[in-house]
Order: structure tokens, then C-alpha cells, then sequence
């Protein structure tokens, strides 16, 4: 599945929704559904700046691709995670530098998030799209 067939299921996912208190909860159901991250990965050099809640991010390259797990201390943004794991897990390094990650306009993710957890949320992107390019760089050398 390419990243942007991924990104039209989750759209698919959320039109369904009307109300913002059914979106939180599918966010933190997709949070729980998370696979669980290895105590060793929860350290500092995992966490990610500018999250006001503590959200640890573990990169693995297999294959070519790189994968992600995560956790956080908090539900919705454990959700938030989840849903860029689904979308963005599993491709190139140059797939995720490449992507445009429209989902989250489309399904109003974040015009419906705090200022703080918004700033999370580009905390995240910008972590995933940092291993894409460190990945991409080793690729190269």
C-alpha cells in the first residue's frame, strides 16, 4: 500500500464520524491498538522534543524501509502517533520524504487539537521525516 492509499483509508475512517468526541476516541483506540514499544526504547534519545507529553519514537531499518514503533504517556497523542505509524511505517526513506501528508488537514486533525498538541504533532512529523533523511543520507554514502 502506498502512502497515500494509506492516507485515504484513514480519511475513509474519519468521514464516517461526525462528532469530534467519536474522532478522539478512534484516536485513542488506535492509540491502544499501538504494538507495544520494548521498555529499552522508552529513553531520551527516543522521546521527542516538543511534545508536551512524552512520546518516545523507535526507527528500525529493514529492507530498505524504515520501521516504527512508539508509545506515550498520553492517550490521544499515543493516537496521533498511531496514525502516522499507519500511514508512514514501512517505506522508503525517500516515500516519506516525498509525502504530503494531507490526511491531517482532510480529516481536521488539526484545526481540533490544542496549540500544544499541535506543536506535538509537527514535533512527530518532523522526527519521522529526520530518520527518513538520516536513513536516506547512509543510504547513499
Amino acid at each position: 500500500m502506498t502512502i497515500n492509499e494509506a492516507q485515504d483509508e484513514v480519511i475513509a475512517e474519519f468521514e464516517d464520524l461526525t462528532d469530534w468526541m467519536d474522532k478522539y476516541q478512534m484516536l485513542i483506540d488506535l492509540g491502544n491498538d499501538l504494538d507495544e514499544l520494548a521498555p529499552k526504547y522508552k529513553n531520551d534519545s527516543n522521546l521527542i522534543d516538543g511534545c508536551q507529553s512524552r512520546v518516545w519514537l523507535q526507527c528500525d531499518y529493514v529492507d530498505g524501509k524504515l520501521v516504527f514503533t512508539a508509545d506515550s504517556d498520553a492517550l490521544i497523542t499515543k493516537g496521533i502517533i498511531a496514525l502516522l505509524i499507519q500511514v508512514l511505517s514501512g517505506h522508503t526513506p525517500q516515500e516519506i520524504l516525498d509525502a504530503d501528508l494531507y490526511f491531517i488537514d482532510k480529516i481536521g486533525l488539526r484545526e481540533h487539537l490544542s496549540p500544544t498538541r499541535s506543536n506535538g504533532l509537527l514535533a512527530m512529523v518532523k522526527q519521522i521525516k529526520s530518520y527518513a533523511l538520516a536513513y536516506k543520507a547512509k543510504e547513499q554514502a
